[in-house]
């Protein structure tokens, strides 16, 4: 389906573009703040990248959020501009009426475009627990999840065909319709080493091509007009770096000659956080869960049944909860105050970028913008206690997606086969001592962390909700934290947090879109600063993170930016 080595190697085009979707199967450094974990960050390394691996969720960040990369200085990076993008690619199908009145879906809210490449559609089950679980939290129906306001509860849609309910990803939609194109060319099993460049008169540099590996050789593929970097967050800013662009300190210590002092490069990195709480159901709780996937004769009988459109493999991940802080802990007024006491006392010493960056942290606890969210899936993910073999669990997800730790993606060798050092620097944000007479609400120095104690909250918040009808009548015990983290055990429930979250997978910003002042990598023509035609196209070039899983902003990321090049040609 791909080109030939030899149409490639050492042959000019107009733009060559570095990577067919995200890269790497890695492993993160130890978190010194997370009790010395390693977190795997597993990257789809094929065409098509992390769509081609993802739980297919298609879910827009409220409209606030994209707003803020233009009050950081971007202009034309809106909400208007950005979901106009992602509708061109959008072609939503509609489920059936039966379907609609079962599951209480307010589809007519769902305001995706239709005529697009990119198949999105629910599953043709909605499972009970995402169906009675989330709208009787106390949790408001979403006022339109998919058009600027996904602040509440609602179920969404997955990137499924709705003809065969397999995966509808970048490959299907954009590639296969595509492959036979004369002006594309697409060459699998090509490492890329850096960009080639050269300087200019001006002083910055023109990208000329891509060096890659082939076979264990080094090959160049020319560009005309443009390079353009789409290798993801984790891999981006290991690109420029190897290309020269970047931090001096990093690139002194490997050996590569600075050619664009850009400090940027490899910082700002931002993640999610989630903490799944285990439950075992009773036996009576009429419902398949993916449990039963673990019996593999039962396991082929799904496989079977999904050639008939059926089975646990026609089900997706659909219940979801965007939440402000209030919405959630009663204790969310004193939680912003004591952030905004350590933030005030810290920005002096923090970067012009990220000064920027915490006030609109600040402004989204203080004006009740989505910050937690709660997700439902219909089988076990929690840790550490297993699963009981033959019984049927679900997992609610605590998740923080407003993140003050800010981390690192930088390379430690000049080896390009070799991945950079990631290290996200999860839950290193302390709050602080709280001043302020909070009442008991005390923040101790070294045990309370604004990122890690929303997701304590959220934590209590599921605990009350599953200890309430309709819940309790369905749930027979909590597996996870259960006795490792007893009601009213504060340092217990942190210490199970630490250890047992995980990433979903959303690192972004390592190639910011900021001033270069700032911090900045790329300006809002998503051009690296001090080149005159070298772009990055991914989740790296957000400078602050969404309240929403990152698909559907990855893909509005690329059309927005094929808007902007198809301008500038």
């Amino acid at each position: 389906m791909t080109t030939k080595f030899e149409d490639v190697a050492h042959q000019s085009f107009d733009y060559v573009i570095a990577g067919g979707g995200t890269a790497g199967l890695t492993l993160a450094t130890p978190q010194e703040y997370a009790d010395g974990i390693e977190m795997q960050w597993p990257r789809g390394k094929g065409l098509g990248g992390s769509s081609s691996i993802n739980f297919f969720g298609f879910g827009k960040p409220p409209a606030e959020d994209i707003n803020d990369f233009e009050r950081l200085g971007n202009p034309g990076w809106n909400w208007e501009h950005l979901n106009s993008a992602m509708h061109k690619l959008e072609g939503f199908v509609r489920p059936s009426e039966e379907m609609l009145a079962r599951t209480q879906s307010r589809v007519g809210l769902w305001q995706l475009g239709t005529e697009g490449p990119l198949k999105i559609t629910f599953p043709p089950v909605i499972n009970a627990v995402d169906g009675i679980t989330l709208f009787n939290l106390g949790i408001p129906p979403a006022p339109n999840p998919a058009s600027s306001s996904c602040k509440g509860a609602y179920l969404g849609p997955n990137t499924h065909d709705p003809r065969t309910y397999t995966r509808s990803y970048a490959t299907t939609a954009f590639y296969l319709p595509n492959k036979d194109r004369p002006n594309l060319h697409v060459l699998t099993f090509a490492h890329v080493v850096r960009v080639v460049t050269e300087p200019t008169a001006s002083g910055d540099l023109v990208a000329t091509g891509v060096e890659f590996l082939h076979d264990g050789k080094t090959y160049v593929a020319n560009a005309n007009k443009e390079v353009i970097l789409s290798a993801g967050a984790l891999k981006s800013p290991q690109i420029l770096e190897l290309s020269g662009i970047g931090d001096p300190k990093v690139l002194d210590k490997i050996n590569v000659p600075v050619k664009v002092n850009l400090p940027g490069v490899g910082s700002n990195v931002q993640d999610h956080a989630l903490i799944p709480v285990g439950y075992e159901l009773k036996d009576n709780a009429a419902f398949e869960t993916f449990d039963l996937l673990s019996d593999p004769a039962v396991a082929e009988e799904h496989l079977q049944l999904h050639n008939t459109l059926q089975g646990l493999h026609t089900q997706g991940v659909v219940g979801y909860a965007f939440c402000s802080l209030d919405m959630v802990t009663d204790k969310a007024e004193k939680m912003y105050i004591a952030t905004k006491e350590t933030i005030t006392k810290r920005l002096p010493s923090c970067s012009p970028g990220l000064q920027d960056q915490y006030k609109v942290e600040l402004d989204r606890l203080r004006f009740g913008r989505p910050v937690v969210e709660i997700l439902t899936f219909p089988g076990n993910i929690s840790k550490p206690n297993p699963p009981t073999p033959g019984k049927k669990h679900i997992s609610l997800h605590a998740g923080n997606h407003h993140c003050l730790s800010r981390g690192t993606i930088h390379c430690t060798t000049n080896d390009p086969l070799q991945d950079p050092e990631f290290d996200p620097h999860y839950f290193e944000e302390d709050i602080g001592t709280l001043i302020r007479n909070c009442g008991p609400y005390i923040m101790s120095e070294k045990r309370k962390k604004p990122d890690l104690q929303i997701l304590v909250e959220a934590v209590h918040f599921i605990r009350k909700a599953v200890a309430t009808s309709p819940l309790k009548e369905i749930v027979a015990r909590e597996v996870n934290p259960g006795p490792l983290a007893e009601p009213g055990n504060e340092e217990q429930m942190r210490t199970w947090i630490r250890r047992n979250f995980y990433s979903p997978w959303h690192t972004s910003s390592s190639c910011s879109m900021l001033p270069r002042e700032k911090g900045g990598v790329v300006d809002p023509s998503l051009k690296v600063y001090g080149t005159t035609n070298l772009r990055v196209v991914d989740l790296s070039i957000i400078p602050i993170h969404i309240a929403a899983h990152t698909q559907a902003i990855v893909y509005g990321i690329a059309a927005r930016a094929a808007d902007i090049i198809t301008e500038a040609a």
